[in-house]
């Protein structure tokens, strides 16, 4: 029994299913299981779809997706994490009912913001395709995926609730079960549209329903999972929870700096199309050939996309963990958090970026058969830039966590203008071509890391040890990828009258052996310890298997 001027304990907030929240790498790991299945669907999903649409129809469908990806930003980037943040600090004090409310208006938000944006999208389809993308033929597309932002916006809200609470499990399997339909519903609505003789703006617009359907099947999904798993204790009757609308402004205060920083990468990538378009041009490129190449530089986006989705789950549980330390008071856990994040983040990011940039012949020849002859000097420079999006993304959630989310917006800008000024200056160089639209893409996220780096130092007063981060993961990724060059190119003279069969078997046997050497230099370097496997589900088994001190 308390004494009398003991103040009340802090209620308890639990789930029905009684599990515990999980750490930030444990949770990490979850979502990016999630990633891999979702990768593997999504390999499913456009590498058949670009087979299908071909160079010209993919780009339809392609700059279709970067005006979604728009809206998608500016409506889900920032809310979800403000919302998660919010519920985290809840959770760190106690504050249930609040928590409770501020879930309520977050729907809310989330509710009016996706609907104004999917009304834009549906009724201005004509204008955006015509003025905007510059292609009349993506009209239809547009339209198509205008309810797709509602939906998103409404599921967004349940994953932020959950994420906020240190539970990754609802987001994963969600994404998965969005992925899945999303793939079964568009190859088999694109295919049959182009069987039956529709034009490829039409098939590129089936394709693009299925985002609306996955993203009906991922709602119903978080709804149901919601009410059957979270129950709180009674609240505290004497809790302040604030009104609706303070409570909206925190969330709308918090998200969007964030949204707007976002969706700056996003309004970027729309704008490739037209500046790609008008430069080579410029450069003497026919209309044709000029859609040509921009077709093939959206296929390699793709892979070139790879390594951020697996940095996504990291700075998605990264946030509440950060904010719930600096709620709790425990300043030396949200920096000791942070940089380990980072040193993760660079551990997980760098070997993919080398791996795309030495493999990127066989890998573009194998995934898009008889596509452009640029295909693969494309890959090789976006993959190295791939590394330095994964650490602006993760330095970025290190800022947002901590309360600077206007200072990523900052990085942003000033990296976005250099970009748009590179590609504006080189791509009309015949000789560079389109090859300038990676470049500036590779120096417009190195900018980008430059300044968050500094942000963190500067505003949050940390200084991460750049050597523990960086110097180990680069040493293992340079080995990695020397071992794999020599593999595939034995391997190639060794099979080099097999023609295609040959360079895939040579690509997946110099793979292999790059996943071999990289593990045994990570163990030997101690860039990934036992200590942090034993933060993520059955790490410490393995980490006794690969013999980790």
């Amino acid at each position: 029994m308390r004494g009398k001027h003991e103040a009340p304990e802090a209620p308890r907030i639990q789930r029905r299913t009684g599990e515990k929240s999980q750490n930030f790498l444990h949770g990490a790991a979850i979502l990016t299981l999630g990633v891999v299945i979702m990768k593997i669907l999504g390999a499913i999903y456009k590498v058949p779809l670009a087979n299908i649409l071909g160079d010209y129809g993919y780009g339809i469908f392609l700059s279709t997706y970067n005006v979604y990806n728009i809206f998608f930003t500016l409506s889900t980037a920032g809310l979800p994490v403000a919302l998660s943040r919010m519920i985290a600090v809840t959770n760190a004090n106690g504050k249930i009912a609040t928590r409770e409310k501020t879930f309520r208006t977050a729907i809310l938000t989330f509710a009016v913001i996706g609907t104004v944006f999917s009304m834009i999208m549906f009724f201005g389809n004509h204008w955006l395709a015509d003025f905007y993308l510059r292609k009349p033929d993506a009209a239809l597309s547009v339209r198509a995926m205008a309810p797709a932002i509602l939906l998103v916006c409404l599921v967004s809200a349940y994953r932020g609730y959950c994420q906020g609470n240190g539970n990754m499990i609802p987001t994963t399997v969600d994404e998965v079960l969005e992925v899945l339909f999303k793939v079964i519903s568009g190859l088999i609505i694109a295919g049959a549209l182009v069987k039956t003789g529709h034009g490829l703006p039409e098939a590129s617009a089936g394709a693009i329903l299925g985002v609306s359907i996955g993203s009906v099947i991922s709602l119903g999904y978080m709804i149901f999972y919601k009410r059957c798993n979270y129950s709180p204790e009674l609240p505290d009757e004497r809790e302040e929870t604030g009104t609706t609308a303070q409570i909206a402004w925190n969330i709308l205060r918090i998200g969007i700096p964030i949204s707007l920083g976002a969706s700056i990468m996003a309004i970027l990538s729309s704008l490739d199309p037209g500046i790609c378009h008008s430069r080579l041009a410029a450069a003497g490129f026919a209309e044709h050939e000029a859609g040509v190449l921009f077709g093939v530089y959206g296929k390699v986006q793709t892979l070139f996309n790879l390594p951020a989705a697996f940095m996504t789950p990291l700075t998605i549980a990264i946030v509440p963990a950060v904010a719930g330390a600096i709620a709790r008071g425990n300043r030396a856990e949200a920096e000791q958090t942070s940089e380990d994040a980072m040193r993760i983040a660079s551990v997980i990011s760098m070997p993919m970026g080398v791996g795309l940039a030495v493999l990127s012949y066989p890998i573009v020849n194998v995934l898009y058969p008889n596509s452009n002859a640029a295909g693969p000097g494309l890959l090789s420079i976006m993959g190295v830039a791939s590394f330095f999006v994964c650490i602006v993304l993760m330095e970025n959630a290190i800022l947002q966590a901590s309360g600077k989310e206007r200072l990523p917006m900052i990085a942003l800008i000033s990296g976005s203008l250099l970009k748009i000024l590179i590609n504006w200056t080189i791509i009309s160089i015949p000789a560079v071509n389109i090859y300038g639209a990676p470049i500036g893409t590779l120096i417009g996220y190195l900018c980008m890391a430059l300044l968050d780096y500094y942000f963190i130092r500067r505003a949050l007063g940390q200084n991460p040890n750049l050597h523990q981060a960086f110097g180990k993961p680069v040493l293992c990724s340079l080995i990695m990828g020397a071992f794999a060059l020599a593999v595939y190119t034995l391997c190639t003279r060794i099979l080099g009258s097999a023609g295609k069969l040959g360079m895939f078997v040579s690509m997946l046997l110099a793979i292999l052996v790059a996943v071999v050497v990289y593990l045994f230099a990570v163990v030997r370097t101690k860039s990934i310890t036992n200590a942090d496997m034993k933060l993520i589900p059955g790490g410490e088994k393995i980490g006794k298997v690969l013999h980790m001190q």
